[in-house]
């Protein structure tokens, strides 16, 4: 019973505090976590075994963690590392993707591509967003697709705050439609062994129907607005080229294999047996290696980059 109360007032003042935004809310968690620890597990129930359950740290010992060749085990006891391990890895390589210039070159590309008429960059600015976030956190991709949009913007000389609230819904679906989305979906997925096809099969046919609806719904809120900025007399003479926005080519294609290897992986992992923490592992590796001296400095833009995300969920 004594266990019962603690974690309720631990609970209860973890939300309390984060509301009265007394401390950074990543302070807040690990003190509630070490409390968490010592009060609930050490006092309430005087049991290391269960703290070691909780810590979960004798996963990355199981051959399962990283390779697996028939139906995962359910289980949804401590820390579900794989995920984390998973998230870390594609932050490492999206750091290293944006590092070299490949979001603005995309985005850049897309808009020369419908010749920079604002309507046809919202719709496929929305599609682009939906994609991304198939394989990548959805607010790391609205992260970097807002800051390109405002770019966009200002050369343009349209309104971003349609697109940018497009592109958040677009994201959001994006993300219910894969394994390897959002975090929720990731860790239902290493929970309870359902594969990247296994969701595009059910949550990836809701998304795509939702999708159609969204991309509707935004265009006949927006279209006026949008007309009118597409009205405006542009010196497309003037706009930066996608080849300008590429900083470092050799590591730009040598990211764009990662991202396409890190997409295969993910796709085929129910048939190569790689579990998703495996395949963050590959690519992080093989992004700080690609990354040569500057892995250090990429590394700390990846811990910097995750705490901001922090602040923002």
């Amino acid at each position: 019973m004594l266990a019962q109360i603690f974690a309720v007032v631990i609970f209860a003042a973890m939300f309390i505090l984060i509301v009265m935004e007394v401390l950074e809310r990543h302070i807040i968690s690990c003190v509630c976590a070490l409390f968490t620890i010592i009060l609930v597990f050490g006092v309430g129930m005087h049991s290391v075994p269960a703290i070691m359950e909780t810590l979960n740290l004798h996963s990355f010992l199981e051959p399962s963690f990283w390779y697996h060749t028939g139906e995962a085990a359910e289980s949804a006891s401590g820390i579900n590392w794989e995920t984390i391990v998973f998230i870390f890895g594609m932050m490492v390589m999206v750091e290293g993707m944006a590092d070299v210039g490949f979001f603005r070159w995309l985005c850049m590309c897309i808009a020369k591509m419908v010749r920079y008429k604002v309507i046809p960059i919202f719709v496929t600015f929305m599609l682009l967003s939906t994609i991304l976030a198939m394989f990548i956190d959805s607010i790391t991709v609205i992260l970097f697709l807002a800051a390109v949009t405002i770019e966009l913007s200002q050369l343009l000389k349209f309104n971003p705050i349609p697109m940018i609230l497009s592109e958040i819904f677009c994201a959001n679906l994006g993300g219910s439609a894969t394994m390897c989305g959002d975090p929720p979906n990731i860790i239902i997925g290493t929970s309870l062994g359902y594969s990247f096809a296994d969701f595009i099969m059910n949550t990836g046919v809701i998304a795509a129907i939702s999708l159609l609806f969204v991309l509707l719904y935004f265009y006949l809120i927006f279209r006026k607005e949008l007309l009118a900025d597409s009205a405006k007399d542009i010196d497309y003479s003037s706009l930066p080229s996608p080849q300008s926005t590429i900083k470092d080519k050799k590591g730009f294609i040598i990211s764009s294999i990662i991202f396409l290897a890190a997409i295969i992986l993910l796709v085929t992992h129910s048939v190569t047996g790689l579990t998703v923490s495996t395949i963050g592992m590959l690519v992080a590796v093989a992004t700080l290696l690609a990354a040569g001296k500057k892995m250090l400095h990429l590394l700390n833009q990846v811990l910097l980059f995750l705490y901001l995300l922090h602040l923002l969920q």
